[in-house]
């Protein structure tokens, strides 16, 4: 990423190309500044002169795609339209986020766009979503289906998938070996009625074990349900190395018909890999919540006169100590307010003590407030348990200022710590006010392992450039704004 000065300090010129300020060109500057993009995959976002997000895109290859956009040899015109060209003419600054693989970055980038709403992005914008595949644990008989709208409860997901197509290929895959039910019956275990019950088409062609018809256990039902389970959240490596021997011996024996079978499930269950984390790639779309009812409802949770406009979550990263980085974020009417988003390098805690970091982010972010300069939000949410919400106590105590009202929500059993209260609260995982409280924290968390990724490859940069492995990166001389979005500016 392009590095930027600090205060005061004058940009330095790189001694082999010429600095992007110098440069009369802006198409070359930019070019500059791709130069030092890691070839990994990740997701890129072109900003114009005022910062803003023009365009977010995803790459393989970061490097070698944004590069693509402003060498001479690329007619934009001619191969993206004119709607991109214009954009890359806009585009004086840049920012990218690396991810593992292809499948992250796709999803990174589709929760970009849906977020940011760029003006040169005319793809998922909408509110088109990902499917998941859903297993619903709840029913005496699981079903198993392909659902962008999955069960608020009552369900185990697997997903999100890039690939709806192959996703529902790998499902009918799968069906030959676990024999589960894709049917909406709403079978009852003890049903008298199921005995004369007639199964479908499935059960004959040995796709189903015909649960509707009363042909197989509860429990032998179960254990299909379990190993299709366990199946899903292997690596399912086993499995494709003994249907690709088995394809290559068909082939042999030239039975092509078998190969070609064997072949298409293979591609089917390769499928399965091209998926997120439900618990990581959120989809807050699908797992929708009316805002105003998640407030009014935390509101009496916590006792309050009226229902809570205003949130703000505050989280600490850091890798064995190293370039440790808290995170605040701000929602106001259930909604991120993102020109309230802050980030802190810690600067006074040496080693990991996650405490001290946060009481450092307290005093940090609310002495302005405690001098009556700035407005308390109404909730300040910690992301950890007790101890952390004591440590958040015991900066404002420091300030000799009676806090708002201070919680934490801890990530095991999703326990709600409450000031002055001696035992957590503990709420249905479809509770308005904690699925709220939820997205609150996963969003500081996010924030704040964003901030850290870039003190974290910063330092190995610096570290390369030390010792002789890198050039020293060009530095731009187009500034940010102060109190920006994701600045802290304390």
């Amino acid at each position: 990423m392009v590095a930027e000065p600090p205060e005061g300090e004058t940009p330095r010129k790189s001694t082999d190309e010429p600095s992007p300020a110098l440069s009369a060109d802006p198409r070359e500057a930019m070019l500059n500044k791709t130069r030092h993009l890691p070839k990994t995959p990740g997701v890129y976002l072109f900003k114009d002169a005022q910062g803003r997000v023009l365009y977010v895109g995803k790459a393989k290859d970061l490097r070698s795609r944004v590069s693509s956009y402003f060498q001479n040899s690329t007619d934009l015109l001619a191969t993206r339209g004119p709607e991109i060209a214009h954009m890359a003419s806009l585009a004086v600054d840049l920012d990218f986020l690396d991810c593992e693989t292809e499948v992250d970055a796709l999803l990174q980038e589709n929760r970009l766009i849906k977020d940011i709403q760029p003006p040169y992005n005319e793809r998922l914008r909408d509110d088109k979503t990902f499917p998941y595949l859903e297993i619903t644990t709840s029913d005496d008989f699981p079903g198993v289906y392909v659902t962008r709208k999955p069960r608020i409860k009552g369900s185990k997901l697997f997903g999100p998938f890039t690939n709806a197509a192959g996703v529902r290929d790998a499902v009918n895959a799968l069906q030959k070996v676990f024999r589960f039910r894709t049917c909406e019956l709403e079978i009852v275990d003890g049903d008298e009625r199921r005995r004369y019950f007639r199964p479908c088409l499935l059960h004959s062609i040995s796709r189903c074990t015909a649960p509707c018809a009363d042909r197989i256990s509860k429990e032998e039902y179960r254990k299909d349900i379990d190993r299709l389970k366990k199946f899903l959240a292997s690596k399912r490596s086993v499995v494709l190395r003994q249907l690709n021997r088995e394809m290559e011996q068909a082939a042999a024996r030239r039975e092509y018909e078998t190969a070609a079978r064997l072949r298409d499930e293979i591609k089917a269950l390769e499928a399965l890999s091209l998926s997120g984390d439900p618990h990581a790639d959120v989809q807050p779309e699908v797992f929708y919540i009316d805002p105003a009812e998640g407030l009014a409802r935390l509101g009496e949770i916590l006792d309050l006169d009226r229902s809570p406009r205003s949130i703000e979550g505050i989280d600490i990263a850091n890798l064995h100590g190293g370039e440790s980085c808290g995170s605040l974020v701000c929602l106001i009417d259930g909604k991120p307010f993102k020109n309230g988003y802050k980030r802190f390098r810690i600067q006074t805690v040496e080693g990991i003590n996650d405490y001290a970091m946060i009481r450092e982010v307290i005093l940090r972010r609310y002495r302005h407030a405690a001098e009556g300069e700035e407005l308390y939000p109404d909730v300040i949410l910690i992301d950890g348990g007790l101890g952390q919400l004591h440590a958040a106590l015991s900066a404002f105590d420091e300030m000799n200022v009676r806090p708002p009202m201070v919680i934490s929500l801890a990530k095991r059993e999703e326990e709600i710590y409450i000031q002055a209260r001696s035992k957590p609260v503990r709420l249905a995982r479809n509770h308005p006010a904690l699925r709220l409280l939820q997205q609150v924290r996963d969003e500081a968390h996010r924030f704040a392992q964003h901030y850290h990724h870039l003190l974290r490859r910063k330092k190995t940069f610096d570290e390369d450039v030390a010792a002789g492995r890198k050039p020293p990166r060009t530095i731009s001389a187009t500034r940010r704004r102060p109190g920006k979005a994701g600045e802290s500016g304390r």
